[in-house]
C-alpha cells in the first residue's frame, strides 16, 4: 500500500535476552503487549520464518470500550502476524494482518524491531513500522505502539 514508515525508540536496563523473551513469548507478551484499557491473549504461537502469532486484543477500560462501541468496531478482535525474519535477542519483523477495519479491504504491513545492547547491559529498541491506508489509522497505530512499549518498561520494572 505505502512504503511511509515510522519509528519508535525506547531504552531498556534489562538485557536483550529479557526483552527478547518478553516480545516472543507467550506469557511475555500477555504481560505488556496491549495498550492501556485492554488485554491480550495470545492464541497462537510458532516463532519461526513463515511461523505465525494469534491472539485477541480485548477492550476492558470503560473508554476504550466506548471508542470500540462508537467507531463501529467489537470489543475483541483478532490479530494475525507472520515472522518473516528472527535473530534472537537481535532482530524480530513480522507482517501484520489488518482484516478488522471496516470499510477497508484487508491488507498487510510490517514491523520491523531490533534491540541493541548498550554499554550498561541494557537494551536500545528501535520499531519500525509500515504506515497505515490512512494518517488517521497510521496515528492510532503509533500511539497504541508507544503505549506498548511504556508498558514493557514498567514491565521489566523501570
Amino acid at each position: 500500500m505505502t512504503t511511509e514508515k515510522f519509528r519508535l525508540e525506547r531504552t531498556y536496563t534489562a538485557a536483550p535476552e529479557k526483552i527478547w523473551e518478553l516480545w516472543t513469548t507467550a506469557a511475555g507478551i500477555e504481560s505488556w503487549w496491549a495498550p492501556d484499557g485492554f488485554t491480550v491473549h495470545v492464541d497462537a504461537l510458532d516463532l519461526r520464518p513463515g511461523g505465525i502469532l494469534t491472539y485477541t486484543m480485548t477492550a476492558t477500560g470503560a473508554e476504550q470500550v466506548a471508542f470500540m462501541e462508537g467507531n463501529g468496531l467489537p470489543p475483541s478482535t483478532t490479530s494475525h502476524k507472520t515472522f518473516t525474519d528472527i535473530e534472537p535477542a537481535r532482530h524480530l519483523v513480522y507482517s501484520t494482518l489488518a482484516d478488522f477495519i471496516p470499510g477497508v479491504e484487508p491488507y498487510e504491513f510490517l514491523t520491523d524491531v531490533e534491540l541493541r545492547p548498550t554499554a550498561d547491559g541494557g537494551t536500545h529498541v528501535t520499531m519500525t513500522a509500515d504506515a497505515m491506508h490512512d494518517e488517521e489509522w497510521t496515528g492510532r497505530l503509533a500511539a497504541g505502539r508507544a503505549n506498548e512499549l511504556d508498558n514493557l518498561a514498567k514491565t521489566v520494572g523501570e
